[in-house]
């Protein structure tokens, strides 16, 4: 069970995971798992809708093409044309999936119009929308940035994912800072589960729920829930499904929080998932929701490491060096565990988190508490896949730090999520008045850089140790070496030549990784060396850093907490955005020597069910025998619900 790769194109690398424990779970788990999986993957087609308006229709015609074409497909341009058709499904849709730039085709217009014409597509040959998606495919100015985070910007017009039509930035912010301003406190998350449009220039919210948008995708998960709330391991999980079942039915999002709490509340079982309109990275205005969901069981040997932390969270918070008015009063209702994903859908599928702290609600948040998880079985796959690749060797600046990193790599890997997750996004409070959605386009970053500040302050802190939670200090110093290694260095591998940092989580760690750096400079705490024609990053010392990584946490927390966006951007923009040009070509020259690729997502395992002569479901089998092609295909066939 340590085989995790199943194949590489592109800058892209598929892996499996694992259903660790699974065969130790009861029936009445293994088929409440199997029904929440089938609702997992019923909304997969919603998220491609909301990447872009284009990506379903484009999807089947490449598909189509791919199943029937009945010319050569050993040339290099049917190769090309089959990983360009493997990186959009990896993306659920046309746009890179961290970049979010639009995918250039490595084959030409013309070759594929003659696909075209050899393949079974007579309703699309002579469709007037032929020549539409042709465009959309092949001009590069066309839908060219699904996500643009560029201040300078009209950020909707310059975004091509669908969650607005014919709508400004100016017209959706005060559309829904009026709604906010007229419900006050506890006000829902406006805008969450519903597209805007303007119609005869009046803004309209299109729902997406039953008997609306998605309706028929919608549906079908509401199906699969149905067919799950017998196998509920407690009464509380059978409500908050069905609480979930009338939020999908109706599209009030007041029951949606509703759902929320009772899902924060649910920590008895050892079963769980995510379903729904929940991370909105995917809008530029950090309003509308992406279709989700996760499927998971508890590690139970994890998990007493996730229980440990969640049980001291008010030591955790009392003792941050966050001012006082920034903090919670009363830590309530944090819970944390390790978790084993059993299926991946929509949003998480299929790159996916390794940890998740909901719901995102700070009022929520801030009454009832939040649940937190690490991803076991993902983490350990990464980390079987990174053993041998020669990163570490290539990228570290000493034998000890390589040392360190493989003795105690996985652990701080892990516990960095507990407490990002687990406490982090936990922590701090808002003032009265003040909404996250006040940072506007820079709120995302801001709350990963607060979340990943939290778990470098405090996994340096001694209290690990009295804990019983890391074996040494060096696990803590494992963790700001591959921090920083990161931040300053390898993660620059993902970026094409001559770009800047967009993607929200890759912003928040230049952020903290440069501030560090620049602030740490009268002392030497971090420094560049150069060895080879080579440049490494090296920690000088180590508690002084993280006094730094205290003193930015303190400054990010008081800018979530009073809204600050003129702060928010400067810190943004300053350290967050800008690319060291040569620095960043010579990483990319050596990664290439390596030939591995920076980006990672997952196949997911079939879950059967086994029946006797009788009908009866005596158990769930896993399969783990599925391909990329396959799989995906076959989700288009059987889950293909808005196709």
């Amino acid at each position: 069970m340590n085989e995790v790769f199943v194949e590489k194109f592109d800058d892209i690398k598929i892996l499996r995971f694992w259903l660790t424990g699974f065969d130790q779970l009861s029936l009445n788990q293994k088929q409440y798992i199997y029904y929440l999986s089938e609702a997992a993957r019923c909304g997969r087609d919603i998220l491609w809708d909301q990447n872009n308006r284009y990506n379903l229709k484009i999807r089947r015609l490449l598909e189509t093409i791919y199943r029937s074409y009945s010319g050569r497909r050993d040339t290099a341009d049917f190769e090309a044309f089959h990983t360009y058709l493997k990186k959009v499904w990896f993306a659920n849709g046309i746009h890179h999936h961290y970049s979010t730039d639009k995918f250039i085709p490595g084959f030409n217009r013309l070759t594929f119009e003659t696909w075209i014409q050899q393949s079974e597509l007579d309703d699309l040959k002579h469709d007037r929308d032929l020549e539409d998606l042709l465009d959309v495919i092949f001009n590069p100015a066309r839908e060219s940035k699904r996500v643009s985070l560029d201040s300078n910007k009209d950020l909707l017009e310059a975004s091509a994912m669908n969650y607005y039509q014919a709508v400004s930035q100016q017209d959706a912010e005060l559309f829904y800072d009026e709604k906010r301003k007229a419900a006050g406190q506890q006000a829902p998350s406006f805008g969450l589960n519903s597209q805007l449009v303007k119609k005869d220039g009046q803004l309209q919210e299109v729902i997406w729920k039953a008997d609306g948008k998605y309706g028929s995708a919608i549906r079908k998960i509401i199906f699969w829930l149905e067919k799950a709330i017998p196998f509920a391991e407690n009464e509380l999980q059978q409500e908050s499904i069905r609480k979930l079942i009338a939020y999908y039915e109706t599209g009030d999002l007041r029951l949606f929080d509703e759902y929320s709490i009772l899902w924060v509340k649910e920590n008895q079982g050892q079963v769980d998932f995510v379903n729904g309109f929940i991370e909105v990275y995917g809008d530029p205005l950090g309003i509308k929701g992406s279709w989700e969901s996760i499927v998971n069981y508890k590690d139970m040997i994890g998990s007493e490491r996730a229980r440990i932390l969640s049980e001291n969270a008010a030591w955790f918070e009392a003792n941050s060096p966050v001012d006082d008015d920034y903090k919670k009063k009363e830590v309530k209702g944090v819970s944390a565990k390790v978790i084993h994903v059993a299926m991946l859908g929509g949003d998480c599928y299929p790159h996916t988190p390794i940890g998740i702290n909901l719901p995102n609600a700070d009022w929520i948040r801030e009454i009832y508490g939040s649940k937190s998880v690490t991803i076991e079985n993902i983490t350990h796959a990464y980390f079987i896949d990174s053993l041998n690749n020669g990163m570490l060797e290539e990228f570290a600046a000493s034998p000890a730090e390589i040392e360190r990193a493989r003795n105690y790599g996985q652990l701080a890997g892990n516990l960095h999520t507990d407490l990002h997750e687990c406490l982090g996004h936990g922590s701090g409070r808002m003032q009265p008045g003040v909404r996250t959605e006040d940072l506007k386009n820079y709120y995302s970053t801001l709350e990963e850089t607060r979340a990943d500040l939290f778990a470098l302050y405090y996994i340096a802190d001694n209290k690990l140790l009295e804990l019983g939670l890391v074996p040494s200090p060096e696990t803590g110093m494992a963790e700001y070496d591959a921090y920083l290694r990161n931040g300053l260095i390898t993660q620059l591998t993902r970026i094409e030549p001559g770009k800047d940092l967009e993607e929200s989580h890759m912003r928040n760690r230049q952020l903290i990784a440069r501030w560090a750096y620049e602030h740490g400079q009268d002392e030497n705490m971090v420094e560049f060396i150069y060895r080879d024609e080579k440049t490494y990053v090296r920690i000088n010392d180590y508690l002084k850093l993280r006094d730094l990584f205290g003193q930015l946490l303190k400054e990010v927390q008081r800018i979530k907490s009073e809204g600050d966006i003129e702060a928010a951007k400067a810190l943004v923009e300053s350290y967050g955005v800008k690319v060291d040009r040569k620095l960043h070509d010579e990483v990319l020259e050596r990664f290439k020597k390596l030939n591995i690729a920076p980006y990672a997502g997952f196949v997911n395992p079939e879950l059967v069910l086994v029946k006797n002569d009788a009908g009866e479901v005596v158990d769930v089998d896993v399969d783990y025998s599925s391909g990329y092609t396959k799989q995906m295909l076959a989700y288009s066939d059987k889950y293909g619900f808005l196709a």
